[in-house]
Parts: C-alpha cells; structure tokens; sequence
C-alpha cells in the first residue's frame, strides 16, 4: 500500500510545522517553499487538517498555521485520517455497490484486516517522533 501524494505532503508539512518553536505561525507559502510542495495542493491539505482539529488557521498579514496539540500527541494515523479518510486499499472496501461478489470475496477480509494493522503502526508513531527523524 502506498501514500497518495496528499498523504505525503500532509505528513511533510505537519512535520515542519513539528520542528518550529511551540506556537509558531507558519505561513504556507513558507512550508510550500522548504518543502517544494505545490502551495494550492498543500492548501487544500491544510484545510483538512484544520478541519480536524490538528492545526489552527490564523488570518491576516502575518497568518498561517499552527499546531493545536504537541508533537507527541498527534499521531501518523491522525493526520492521514485527516487528509485523506481511512485510505481504502481497494475501492470496493467502501463503495461496496461496485462490487457484485462483496459477500464472498475471498480477499477483501485480508484487505481490510491489512488496512486495521497498518492504523495500529500509525498510531505508534507521533509527529514529534517523525519530526526528529525526517
């Protein structure tokens, strides 16, 4: 299973913000710039990420984003939850109309136990852990 690139730049940009002093507003175009991810994509990510109450919006001349939680309280499964859902491997695992063998597939049970197990790792690893890694 891979991230999509919102996941990826989700996680990236969550890190930056991770190793800016305690309560810093970072401007997007700044994060976009350091991490050489597109400012309107990476726009759209951090609206889901306020959304789900992981970052704080803040207008004006000198806004941006801030976290709302430490480092260490804000886990991997969190932010790409938040970005992007449960990250479905296959598509039939939630639009189950697409699918006419949904009640005796062989393979969506593993799939979907897979998808349980890779959230269990996630939530293992905090922002702040990444931070320090990256």
């Amino acid at each position: 299973m891979q991230f999509t690139k919102a996941e990826e730049y989700g996680l990236i940009g969550m890190i930056y913000l991770a190793r800016q002093p305690r309560g810093t507003v970072v401007s997007l175009g700044e994060i976009s710039r350091a991490e050489k991810i597109p400012d309107k994509f990476l726009a759209k990510i951090f609206q889901s990420l306020t959304k789900s109450g992981i970052v704080q919006s803040h207008r004006g001349v000198r806004g941006g984003f801030s976290l709302v939680k430490t480092p260490s309280k804000i886990s991997m499964a969190e932010i790409v939850r938040s970005v992007q859902g449960e990250g479905d491997p296959m598509k039939c695992c939630i639009q189950q109309k697409d699918c006419h063998r949904i009640e005796d597939c062989p393979i969506r049970k593993a799939v979907l136990d897979a998808r349980k197990q890779m959230f269990v790792v996630y939530n293992r690893h905090s922002l702040k852990e990444m931070a320090e890694h990256f």
